[in-house]
Parts: C-alpha cells; structure tokens; sequence
C-alpha cells in the first residue's frame, strides 16, 4: 500500500509548480518583446545604426592619423636633438682646440704678437688697399687668394696685397696668422700641386710669413736650399728661434740681392746637395 503524501509536502509541490510555470511566462515574455523590438526596427534605425558606425570609422582614422602626426613630431625632434647635439660636440671641439692652442708658447707668441702688429699695420694695409683698389694698374682689385696647403694638409686660400713693395703683401696676411691659419714664422706656404708641399714634415706645422729659407733666399750657397732650411726649421724650431728670426727679417727683406758672381764659390760645392750636408736620414724631401 503506497502512502499518502502529507499535506505539506502537497503544499511544497504546488508552490514549485507556480514557480516554474512564472518563470517560462517571464522567459516567454521577454521573448515576444525582442521579437517584437527587432520587428519595430525600421529605416530610421537602420540609418541610425549606420551613422553611429560611421562616426565610429571616422574616429578610428581621425585617431589613426593623430598618431601618424605624433609619431612624425617625435622623429623631427629626435633629428633637431641629434643635430644640436652634434653642433654642441664641434663648438665644445674648436673651444678645446683653442684652449690648448693658447698653451702653446708658440700659438701665443702669434696670437699677442701677430694681433699688436696687425693692430699697428692696418691704416697703412687700409690706405694701400684704397690706392691699389684706385689705380688704373689694379681697377677694383686690390687682394689676390691663391690656395695653399696648411696644418695637417689642409687647404686654404690665402688673401694678401697685390704688391711686393716693402713686403706688404706678408703684413697682409696677418689676419690669417691671428685666426690660426698661418704662423709668424714658419715654413713658406705652398700651392696644393707643388711636391714639396705633401712633405709629412711640412704638414706637421702651420705655415708662416717668414723663416729661415725667407731670411737666406738671397744667399748664393748650394746648402742653403730653401726645402732644406724650412725642414731644419721645423725639426729645431723653438721659441728662441722664432724670436731670432722675427728679429732679423726687417733687416732681411730690405737687404739687397747678391748674385752668384759676387760670392765666392769653391768648385767642390758645386753639386752639393742634403746628403752631401746633412746627417744621416736627413732628406728635405720628407
């Protein structure tokens, strides 16, 4: 015999019942709304949709080409940076050169030296430079550049007067001494095609208004060649030096020029050349 159930699980059983069957009304409720939203959905709402998708595509370009903008900003910046950064590391170069110039008693000596002189010289160097630029001989041209090769081989173009009377046209130069380019003393500047002017010992210093060559350039003697005596120049040169030969060149550049005939010449130094003279490994050509 089965057993009745009791009254309250009867009463349990029932309120399950209404519970589920509420619950598929709802669910089945819910159903019908959206089906009858989608239904609802019309032109309008379609054109809606596809406004709002389309500012959503324009958005992601407009925000697609921002970025592009941005990114292009950035790389000019990381260029302008480099490059300041680079014209930065050459001033910081040409100070430090400069700087360890004026501690060289010979840069010094051209520096001080080289700018009372051009400070005493230039209204006479103006007033030449006026007369020459005047005269039906130079119409408007007063300087002259010629190329020459200078520290470390490197080329530059030297301006001077037009003129060789009283040497002006060396007091002329003395711009390029007190910027660096020449010395006061030194070695003859050479054109870039000349042979000598390639010579390693040449290189090693500035070139100069005047010298040991410039100082025995009327001399008839065969040792005293002018590669020869530049090179001596420079293997020897010093601050005692420099001041000697400073000292002579007045007197040099207005001393008249003696000709082999009024020297006298020994037959055996006819031919004498560097090696004839000079120690061993000693060559003027470098």
């Amino acid at each position: 015999m089965v057993p009745r159930p009791s009254r309250g699980a009867l009463t349990r059983r029932r309120v399950l019942t209404r519970r589920d069957s509420n619950t598929r009304a709802r669910s089945q409720g819910h159903t019908r709304s959206r089906s009858r939203s989608r239904s609802r959905t019309g032109p309008a709402d379609r054109a809606g949709d596809a406004a709002r998708s389309g500012d959503a595509g324009r958005t992601g370009r407009a925000g697609r080409a921002l970025g592009a903008v941005r990114r292009s900003a950035l790389r000019r910046a990381a260029h302008a940076r480099g490059r300041a950064h680079r014209a930065l590391s050459r001033a910081l170069t040409r100070v430090a050169d400069h700087l360890l110039d004026l501690l060289d008693p010979k840069r010094l000596l051209d520096l001080t030296l080289g700018s009372l002189l051009l400070a005493l010289t230039a209204p006479l160097l103006t007033a030449v430079a006026l007369a020459l630029a005047l005269s039906p001989r130079h119409p408007g041209r007063a300087f002259t550049r010629e190329p020459r090769v200078g520290l470390n081989g490197r080329a530059l173009r030297v301006r001077s007067l037009a003129t060789r009377r009283h040497r002006l046209d060396l007091l002329s130069r003395l711009p390029h001494v007190v910027r660096g380019d020449l010395s006061l003393v030194g070695p003859a500047p050479l054109a870039p095609g000349d042979p000598g002017a390639a010579a390693p010992w040449r290189q090693s210093v500035r070139p100069g208004l005047t010298g040991l060559a410039q100082l025995r350039r009327h001399s008839p003697w065969p040792w005293d060649e002018p590669a020869l005596l530049d090179q001596h120049y420079v293997e020897h040169h010093w601050i005692g030096l420099d001041l000697a030969i400073l000292l002579r060149t007045p007197c040099a550049t207005g001393a008249p020029h003696r000709t082999h005939a009024a020297a006298p010449r020994i037959p055996a130094q006819g031919h004498l050349s560097d090696t004839d003279h000079g120690p061993r490994g000693y060559s003027a050509a470098g």
